[in-house]
């Protein structure tokens, strides 16, 4: 389908009114809207933690009990590394530098994920047509689930509440070995082209695809066996895919965010795109500093939906002002107080559309 447009609401200043708070907080507050001290030294620590990892479980080969551990530690690395780093990077607002910004987000490459096409994916399609079917890639898990009421039906769906969570364990496996190529090779994420890749952007997906199977792959399978390599890299890959699904499911696919259905005639959202991303996403445990840390402030998705180049360190203090901003024009700010209320919820929703 083709892209569809946002309505420009005659006389609405919410959106405005919005970016002048967000603006005049940081002018008074006197604070640069992008990563911090704190930030640059959890990406250190756990990138630092991650290689320190693989090191001893490639070349020292513990014992079974704490390979097993440290590849589960790595799982959890590697979905930190992504939320935090990576994240942050790819949007631009992990340094004031560009060329740090492009060093963050092409860490996912190390993680075996191209950052090539994670930008086209995320950044220009998801955070643009957000929970729109057809268009937003990251609710297309079409047969397996479906995850609004304008998907097909089957079956087996009456059951995707409960088989979902092994699916969510092969996200990163698929990600890795078979969607990035798709998108590579059709030049398409889901039905929207891409644009053009340069000389450069084809030799930078190739090139990291090749580092991260020798790395990955080939040299522990050389160092440690095919079996000992296949557990490992299976705990890895399916913690960190169990982790990074749960994180981004939680912030659009639940009972109280919206599935908008573009005007056929028109193909317009009867909204102005900065209302359309507060119905379309929800925040979970924004008081739980210890998950807020790990998943980078995704907990505080809405926040970062309006405002994806100010970084995850910043959530917390301006989601004050949004909600209070939120409050005074009726904007309904979906927020789920624990993470078990979002994960409950988002339950809900998979049985709803399962037997809806």
């Amino acid at each position: 389908m083709a892209t569809p447009k946002f309505l420009n609401i005659s006389g609405s200043t919410f959106h405005q009114e919005l970016k002048k708070r967000v603006n005049d907080y940081f002018t008074t507050a006197q604070k640069a809207a992008t990563g911090n001290f704190g930030l640059y030294f959890k990406a250190v620590f756990f990138w630092v933690s991650y290689i320190a990892l693989y090191v001893h479980v490639v070349f020292f080969t513990p014992p079974v009990f704490w390979a097993i551990l440290e590849c589960i530690f790595m799982g959890g690395l590697t979905a930190a590394i992504g939320f935090n780093v990576m994240h942050d990077g790819g949007h631009g607002s992990f340094s004031n530098s560009k060329f740090w910004n492009k060093i963050a987000a092409f860490s996912v490459n190390a993680l075996g994920a191209s950052a090539i096409m994670w930008n086209n994916k995320h950044n220009i399609i998801h955070h643009t047509y957000t929970n729109i079917d057809g268009v937003d890639d990251d609710i297309e898990i079409k047969p397996m689930l479906r995850m609004c009421p304008t998907q097909k039906k089957y079956k087996i769906h009456r059951y995707q509440h409960i088989y979902v969570w092994f699916l969510y364990t092969l996200l990163l496996i698929i990600w890795v070995f078979a969607t990035d190529y798709t998108k590579y090779f059709k030049k398409k994420v889901g039905s929207v082209p891409i644009k053009k890749m340069s000389a450069f952007e084809h030799f930078a997906f190739w090139t990291a695809k090749a580092g991260y199977y020798f790395m990955m792959i080939a040299l522990p399978i050389y160092l440690l066996g095919f079996v000992q390599w296949l557990v490992g890299f299976l705990i890895i890959s399916m913690f960190a895919g169990l982790i990074l699904s749960v994180v981004f499911q939680l912030a659009h696919t639940v009972e109280e965010t919206a599935f908008p259905v573009p005007s056929g005639d028109i193909n317009k959202i009867e909204n102005e795109w900065a209302i359309h991303q507060i119905q379309t996403t929800a925040n979970f445990a924004t008081k739980n500093k210890l998950i807020s840390w790990l998943v980078g402030g995704l907990n505080f998705q809405i926040e970062h939906h309006l405002f994806p180049k100010i970084s995850h360190v910043h959530y917390p203090a301006i989601s004050k002002i949004i909600k209070e901003t939120c409050a005074e024009y009726g904007i309904k700010y979906i927020e789920y107080r624990k993470m078990r209320h979002a994960l409950a919820s988002h339950t809900m929703h998979l049985k709803h559309m399962g037997r809806a």
